[in-house]
């Protein structure tokens, strides 16, 4: 069980972390537009990281 949960976790900060990387790229006109789409992805990553860590936890109370 431990092994899923790290997963989850391992899987979140890879994303969160390519998505930083990429957005560091920027072209003249899309500076204002990646960082509204950055924080828009953040906030995904955020609501999806608390989402996969209840299943987990609920899989696992549903198993004992």
């Amino acid at each position: 069980m431990k092994w899923a949960i790290l997963l989850v976790v391992l899987v979140c900060i890879f994303s969160i972390f390519g998505t930083l990387m990429a957005a560091k790229k920027q072209e003249k006109n899309y500076g204002q537009s990646t960082a509204r789409n950055v924080k828009n992805l953040s906030i995904i990553y955020i609501f999806l990281f608390i989402a996969l860590i209840l299943g987990v936890i609920l899989y696992a109370v549903a198993i004992y």
